[in-house]
C-alpha cells in the first residue's frame, strides 16, 4: 500500500483572492489569525522554523524541500488539488505548473479534480458565491483534457496499467460526466496511453453509485466517515450537540465552539464502519483536523486525536483493505484545517514517521 497525500496549493497570492479576501492573501493568512475556542486545542498552528512558505518561487525551492521530505517518510506522491471552471477559468494552477517546469524534482504526483463552487462561507460570512462551477460542452471537455496532457506526459505523473489517474472530488454533481469521461477516454487512447484511470471521491457529500464509470473510489476522511454509514444514535446525539451549542452562541455574547467531536470516540466508530462492497476502494485516513482557522468558532474541531490515532487508522487500512494499491492521507499541507503531515512547532515529525514506521518494511 502507497501513500498518496493531497496536496493544497493555496500557499501564494492570486488576484481572486486579493479581491475577496485582502490584499497579499494565502493560506497562511487564516493559519496565522486561528485563535482557540477550547482549552483542548492549538491554535495557531506554527509550522516548524516558521516555515511560511510561497509556492509563487519560480526556482520551486519549496518543491523540492517537500519532495525531500515526502520521499525520506515514504510518501509516495501527492494528490494535487485542481481547480477548473467553465471555459477554461482556472484558480491556483501555478505551483503545479512551476513543478512541470523542473523535471529534476522527484515526486510522484496525480491531480483531484476539486469540482466545487466557491462560495464565501468563511470566516462565518454569509454564503455569496465566488466562482461558480460549470462543467460546458464537449469543447470545453476537450480543452480540460488538453491542458491536463501537458501533465499526463510527465513521467513523474501517476499512471495505473499505462492509464493517467485523475482523481474527482464530486462526480455525483457532473450530469455530464458519461459522456465527458468517454471523450477523455478516446482522447488519452489517442495520445499513446491505454485509456484514463477515474478516481471517485467518497466525501461528506452524495455519494456516486455509478460504479461502471469509475475504476476506483477514495475515501476522503474526515468527512466521509462523518457523514456516512454512522450509527443512528451516535448521528442523533452529534446533532442535538451541535443545535445546543448553535443556540447558545445564538444568545450569549461569548462564542463557543459549535462542533467539536470526540477524536477516540469517532476513530473507534471509523474502524468499525463497513466499506463499499464489489468496488476498489482506497481507503482514507487523517492525521488530525481543526477548521476554525477559516470558519472560527462555526468549524470542527476533533479533540483526542494525536499520534496514537493516526496510528490506529492506518492499521486499520491496512487490515481491511489488504489489496488496495494506495492510502489518501488527507493531506500533507492542509494548514487551515489542522490536517497535514509537514513539521509543525508542537509535534515536529510526528506524523511523518508513523507513515514511515508503518508502510516502509
Amino acid at each position: 500500500m502507497k501513500a498518496l497525500a493531497f496536496y493544497l496549493p493555496q500557499y501564494h497570492e492570486i488576484e481572486e483572492n486579493n479581491q475577496w479576501w485582502g490584499k497579499g492573501y494565502t493560506e497562511w493568512t487564516a493559519v496565522k489569525d486561528a485563535l482557540p475556542f477550547s482549552k483542548a486545542q492549538v491554535q495557531p498552528r506554527v509550522p516548524l522554523n516558521n516555515n511560511y512558505y510561497d509556492l509563487s518561487e519560480k526556482n520551486a525551492n519549496t518543491w523540492k524541500w517537500q519532495a525531500d521530505l515526502a520521499n525520506s517518510f515514504g510518501i509516495h506522491g501527492f494528490v494535487i488539488y485542481h481547480y477548473w471552471f467553465k471555459t477554461g477559468k482556472q484558480l491556483l494552477e501555478k505551483p503545479m505548473e512551476i513543478l512541470l517546469s523542473h523535471k529534476e524534482i522527484n515526486i510522484n504526483y496525480c491531480v483531484c479534480w476539486a469540482n466545487e463552487t466557491w462560495t464565501r462561507t468563511w470566516y462565518g460570512t454569509k454564503k455569496e458565491t465566488l466562482m461558480k462551477q460549470e462543467y460546458g460542452d464537449e469543447k470545453e471537455w476537450k480543452n480540460h483534457f488538453n491542458y491536463l496532457l501537458q501533465f499526463f506526459l510527465d513521467d513523474r505523473y501517476i499512471k495505473i496499467d499505462g492509464k493517467p489517474m485523475i482523481n474527482i472530488y464530486h462526480t455525483h454533481e457532473i450530469a455530464c460526466l458519461k459522456e465527458m469521461l468517454e471523450l477523455w477516454e478516446k482522447l488519452s487512447l489517442k495520445a499513446g496511453f491505454k485509456g484514463i484511470y477515474v478516481v471517485s471521491g467518497n466525501t461528506g457529500s452524495k455519494i456516486d453509485t455509478r460504479t461502471n464509470l469509475f475504476n476506483a473510489y477514495y475515501n476522503f476522511e474526515p468527512s466521509y466517515t462523518q457523514i456516512h454509514k454512522c450509527n443512528y444514535l451516535e448521528r442523533v446525539e452529534y446533532l442535538c450537540e451541535v443545535f445546543m451549542r448553535t443556540l447558545y452562541n445564538k444568545f450569549s455574547h461569548k462564542k463557543v465552539l459549535e462542533r467539536p467531536i470526540n477524536g477516540n470516540r469517532f476513530i473507534k466508530r471509523m474502524l468499525r464502519r463497513d466499506s463499499l462492497s464489489g468496488v476498489n476502494i482506497f481507503p482514507g485516513v487523517f492525521p488530525q483536523w481543526d477548521n476554525t482557522p477559516r470558519r472560527k468558532y462555526k468549524g470542527t474541531f476533533f479533540k483526542n486525536m494525536g499520534a496514537t490515532n493516526f496510528r490506529k487508522q492506518i492499521q486499520n487500512a491496512k487490515n481491511n483493505y489488504p489489496n488496495s494499491d494506495f492510502l489518501y492521507i488527507n493531506a500533507w499541507n492542509e494548514w487551515g484545517e489542522g490536517a497535514y503531515l509537514e513539521p509543525d512547532e508542537t509535534d515536529k515529525y510526528t506524523y511523518l514517521e508513523i507513515v514511515k514506521s508503518e508502510l516502509i518494511r
